[in-house]
């Protein structure tokens, strides 16, 4: 098994990948060179903050702020996204 690519100080996504809303699926999509990754609900909100400027922390605080959930819940749930997104180069930071 692969160890899972480490998170990136402060996440962005990586040159050609863009966050956009696809009007025909009606669905944010995370678009990349020769890939379409649907990013519906909490995806999509982590992603948001994939800006370069965020830490890995402020990201999970916010979502947990927003949405009114166990901090550690959703840690788990962003490092286990991001390092997924890292591990297929669409991360980086």
């Amino acid at each position: 098994m692969a160890e899972p690519a480490p998170l990136p100080e402060r996440p962005r996504l990586a040159a050609g990948v863009r966050l956009h809303f696809d009007k025909t699926r009606g669905a944010w999509v995370l678009l990349s060179p020769e890939r379409v990754i649907e990013a519906d609900g909490p995806a999509n909100e982590i992603l948001k903050r994939c800006d370069g400027t965020r830490t890995v922390g402020q990201v999970i605080d916010e979502l947990a702020a927003l949405f009114t959930a166990d901090r550690a819940v959703i840690e788990g749930d962003v490092t286990e996204m991001l390092s997924e997104l890292a591990a297929k180069r669409l991360l980086v930071g």
